[in-house]
């Protein structure tokens, strides 16, 4: 075994947290070692979840923009676009991808080792890579950005070539008729709407009584609606008894005594963090029972020197939001104040989009705080009209006093967009977060962010009656 010593910093994960982290530490000048135990840098985010689950989804829309398309009907066939070749087609946004973050580690002069790191005591990592070769890494601090992966429960067989989960989805090789969603989460409503836009019949299994519950029950609704429209099957209230999956199929089984059955089922219920293997029982660490480490306003573990970001700490698990906390992790270690995330924007890569940002109606009820609602219906835009993304709606949800904008919620075409004019006016100080500027600022003429000053206006009117 090589020992190395003298870092001042070893991450192991190079995902979204990771990396954010270690850039972060070398620019301030701290010698910094990355392990990575995939080929290639860059994490599930870029390789199995949040890149190629996005990239699909813009393959997809430009599937359904062609077929509905009045100046291509009858003029230029669509050819038929299957599973595999989309998946083939999204290689080069990763291969750019990995590209792009390579050079972030050459050019800081970040050392990545290639292998599978573990902590083996205080100050110490361990790294094997797949030729069995070893390293001791000697440390001050040690950051663990190892993310998560789906859950899988022991009782369903994962290795069947017609369960998936969506990591393995990926590597499906052949495109379903129909298709079983178990998990009605955020990643099980964004492939039933790329599985529907692509002309397949899914039964989305919600185990709640409302897809997503934690959105604004308007938007949630218009979600619902559309993946019914676009002829995805939603039962919610649902809980599995049983997964038979044989040569031609699966079938489900349900508490209820619903049998399901299709082509092939994805299973989408929940993540577990990347604590296994870790070596965490080396210096004292433990992981719940979903593998997430508990860490302090610093995003220190109950260990000195050990320190935990991203996915593997559970909440929010956004890569938004795994950025920057592995930025304010490695900024306290240079010196800096602890920085908590805060205001993070949920996207939702549905088709169509959700984002929204704030607080909801049944947060500021539950609250007793008075406010009232402007709304932009996306049908009305000039620019919605010219391209055809007629579905959805901006709310704003704003003080009735003091027009403070309090929440932000988007449904529809470039939700992930919209989002942030807004996020950026409720993070200025009173009295500049109100619907005023909304009003008062003259925007682009036709574009979708105009949806401001149209929801502003109408939120105003509903003041004056």
């Amino acid at each position: 075994m090589n020992t190395s010593s003298g870092w001042d910093l070893v991450v192991i994960g190079s995902g979204p947290a990771g990396e954010a982290a270690a850039m972060r530490a070398a620019k301030s000048g701290m010698k910094v070692a990355m392990i990575e135990d995939q080929a290639q840098v860059g994490g599930s985010c870029t390789h199995l979840g949040t890149i190629p689950s996005k990239a699909l989804r813009h393959q997809v829309r430009q599937v359904i923009r062609h077929q509905r398309n009045p100046l291509l009907q009858g003029v230029a066939d669509m050819p038929d676009v299957g599973w595999p070749q989309l998946v083939n087609k999204i290689r080069d946004v990763i291969s750019a991808q990995v590209r792009v973050r390579s050079g972030f580690y050459f050019r800081n002069r970040v050392q990545v080792f290639q292998g599978r790191g573990r902590i083996a005591g205080e100050g110490r990592v361990q790294v094997q890579d797949r030729q069995e070769r070893e390293w001791l890494l000697e440390t001050r601090y040690i950051i663990l950005a190892t993310g998560s992966r789906p859950y899988h429960p022991e009782d369903v067989d994962f290795n069947h070539p017609r369960v998936y989960d969506s990591d393995t989805i990926l590597d499906m090789d052949h495109t379903p008729r129909n298709l079983i969603i178990y998990g009605a989460g955020v990643i099980g409503c964004e492939y039933a709407s790329l599985f529907t836009g692509m002309g397949m019949r899914v039964d989305l299994v919600n185990s709640r009584e409302h897809l997503l519950d934690f959105l604004d029950a308007e938007i949630s609704d218009a979600l619902s609606y559309h993946l019914r429209e676009q002829g995805c099957t939603i039962r919610h209230g649902e809980e599995y008894e049983a997964v038979k999956a044989d040569d031609d199929g699966v079938t489900l089984l349900l508490k209820s005594g619903k049998r399901l059955r299709a082509d092939a089922l994805l299973w989408s219920n929940g993540r577990s963090g990347n604590s296994r293997d870790l070596g965490l029982e080396t210096v004292g660490i433990q992981a719940n029972g979903r593998g997430q480490l508990q860490v302090d306003e610093a995003y220190q573990t109950s260990a000195p020197g050990v320190y935990a970001v991203g996915d593997l700490i559970g909440w929010p698990s956004l890569a938004s939001a795994s950025y920057d906390q592995g930025r304010f992790c490695a900024a306290g270690l240079c010196g800096e104040a602890p920085r908590q995330v805060s205001n993070v924007p949920t996207g939702i890569y549905t088709i169509p989009g959700i984002s929204s940002v704030g607080r909801t109606e049944h947060e500021l009820t539950e609250a007793k705080v008075p406010y009232e609602v402007g709304q932009a219906f996306f049908k009305n835009l000039a620019r919605a009209q010219i391209t055809g993304e007629k579905a959805g709606m901006l709310k704003l949800l704003f003080h009735r006093d003091t027009l403070e904008l309090l929440g932000i919620h988007c449904f529809g075409y470039q939700a992930t967009e919209i989002v942030h004019v807004g996020q950026a006016i409720m993070a200025q100080p009173a009295p500049h977060n109100t619907l005023d500027y909304f009003v008062e600022t003259t925007f682009n003429y036709p574009t979708m962010a105009e949806a401001y000053r149209v929801a502003a206006i109408n939120g105003l009117n509903r003041l004056r009656r």
